[in-house]
C-alpha cells in the first residue's frame, strides 16, 4: 500500500499537537522500520514553512526541515502539469480547494491508496476517486496479561 501525507500531517507532528502528535509520531516509527513510503507533494515542503498559528520558520530551521524530507521513508515528488491539471479538474468539479486538489491529485498520479490528513474537508471525501482518506492512526497496543 503507497501511502501519501498531505501538508497538516506533517504540520502536526512538527507542531506537536496533542491530539494528533502520537498518530504521526507512530506513522512515522512505522514507515522508519517497516520499510513503506511515505509520499508527498514538493508542495508541503512550501506549506511547512509556516506554522499554523507561530511565525515562519527561519532559513536555519527551513534548512533542518529539508533534511528532514530527504529521510530515507518519505518521497517529496515534484507538482507537474499533468498533476496540476488534474487538481484543476478537482476545484472545478468537486470544490476541491486549489493546495487539497493538489495533494489529492499528486496521491491519485502515484497511485496511492491512503491519503493520511487531519483534514476533515478531505476526509469526508473517502472512497472517492478510489482513495482512503482518513487520518493518520495510532499503533494498535498490545494488552498486558496480569494473570499470575
Amino acid at each position: 500500500m503507497k501511502r501519501y501525507w498531505d501538508s497538516c500531517a506533517f504540520l502536526a507532528w512538527l507542531q506537536n499537537e496533542a491530539e494528533h502528535a502520537d498518530a504521526c509520531n507512530d506513522t512515522l516509527e512505522a514507515a522508519k522500520t517497516s520499510g513503506f513510503i511515505i509520499m508527498t507533494s514538493a508542495l508541503t515542503l512550501t506549506e511547512t514553512l509556516w506554522l499554523r498559528g507561530g511565525p515562519k520558520l527561519g532559513e536555519d530551521k527551513a534548512r533542518i526541515l529539508n533534511r528532514f524530507f530527504r529521510r530515507s521513508f518519505l518521497r517529496v515528488v515534484n507538482v507537474d502539469r499533468a498533476v496540476a491539471e488534474a487538481a484543476q479538474r478537482l476545484v472545478w468539479h468537486d470544490d476541491v480547494k486549489p493546495k487539497d486538489a493538489i495533494h489529492v491529485a499528486t496521491a491519485l498520479r502515484y497511485q496511492c491508496t491512503l491519503l493520511e490528513t487531519f483534514d476533515a474537508a478531505l476526509i469526508a471525501r473517502t472512497g472517492l476517486y478510489g482513495l482512503t482518506i482518513r487520518a493518520p492512526k495510532r499503533r494498535a497496543q498490545g494488552s498486558l496479561d496480569l494473570t499470575p
